[in-house]
């Protein structure tokens, strides 16, 4: 079973771009591909993607056949020796161990996968490597272990920056501040420049009135007028703690603001005669992220959902691919002058 989310956000078209010698991506802790779809538009092929979750890697297979999708937990030994010379090494690395919704035990926590991260690139040497995470690392009890991180890549030749980017200035009507760290080739490093984005604002009406009315809700056009601002952070939860709802107390309120009731997920849009607040579909959350209308989600309303609740926008993984592809070509057509 899986559910087709056909969703595509006015704000967004996702311009894959097919050209010859594209630089390649290796990627781990895919998800359902939200990083790996921007990283395609930027103009990276993807030549491996690792996921320890078996509905998100039926995810990326219903969607791109030919992709090389590795389900493998990333506490085991792996061998990554096929993956050598890679031009990025990306990932969404496990947020729960610097979420300030958790306990922030950071390195601690058993979760932690920017160790493995960080082993990987040693094992791979790819020329620039991009990890997310939430905004909690920045928080000052994980200084000595940014540092650590940065010290380590550093012995391997990159230059590393931080940058906490959200997914409202691209286009996403959300309020989604991301940390995206971004190590290149110290040679190079100084040809990377973080993307900028745009003042220019989507709102979750703008977004999501058409679905509202996919079935006929003839209330549809006046709970748009309650809904022209940014939505709050969507909370996919994890296989331990939360299901398809859209977070806690605080998160539902935030969305009961914009006339949504964040209680549980809708199997499909409003009735024509519907009175009260809608509830979101995983249609509907998928555009909240900016995850196009083809993409596919599969697996039934939970595990569907977790995917696009845990995904990392698509146009923000894009800008800063893009700004890597940029740096990346300088130095090449560098060597060729």
């Amino acid at each position: 079973m899986f559910t087709l989310c056909s969703i595509y956000p006015s704000s967004y078209s996702l311009s894959v771009s097919k050209m010859s010698n594209s630089p390649t991506s290796l990627e781990l802790c895919a998800g359902a591909g939200g990083q790996a779809l921007g990283l395609e538009a930027a103009g990276f092929e993807h030549v491996g993607l690792f996921e320890n979750d078996e509905a998100a890697c039926n995810t990326l297979r219903l969607n791109k056949p030919k992709w090389r999708v590795e389900e493998h937990d990333l506490f085991q030994q792996f061998d990554f020796s096929d993956f050598k010379g890679i031009d990025l090494l990306a990932g969404g690395l496990p947020c729960p161990p610097f979420s300030v919704a958790g306990h922030q035990l950071g390195r601690g926590d058993d979760r932690n996968l920017f160790d493995v991260g960080v082993n990987v690139a040693d094992a791979v040497r790819p020329k620039a490597i991009m990890f997310e995470n939430v905004k909690g690392m920045l928080s000052r009890s994980f200084d000595d272990y940014r540092a650590w991180i940065e010290a380590r890549l550093s012995k391997m030749g990159y230059t590393t920056d931080w940058r906490l980017l959200n997914a409202c200035d691209f286009g996403v009507p959300q309020l989604r501040p991301r940390l995206v760290m971004v190590a290149v080739r110290t040679e190079f490093s100084d040809r990377f420049v973080w993307p900028s984005g745009s003042d220019v604002r989507s709102t979750v009406a703008d977004t999501l009135v058409d679905l509202m009315k996919s079935r006929g809700w003839i209330g549809a056009d006046a709970w748009a007028e309650g809904a022209r601002k940014i939505a709050p952070t969507l909370v996919g939860g994890s296989k331990k703690h939360g299901g398809p709802d859209l977070g806690p107390t605080r998160a539902r309120a935030a969305w009961a603001e914009l006339g949504v009731n964040g209680k549980s997920i809708a199997e499909e849009a409003p009735d024509p005669d519907f009175v009260g607040m809608p509830r979101l579909t995983v249609r509907m959350a998928a555009r909240i992220q900016g995850i196009p209308d083809t993409w596919g989600i599969w697996g039934r309303k939970t595990a569907a959902y977790r995917q696009v609740g845990n995904a990392f926008p698509p146009p923000v993984a894009e800008a800063v691919g893009r700004q890597i592809r940029t740096a990346l070509s300088s130095q090449t057509k560098l060597m060729k002058a």
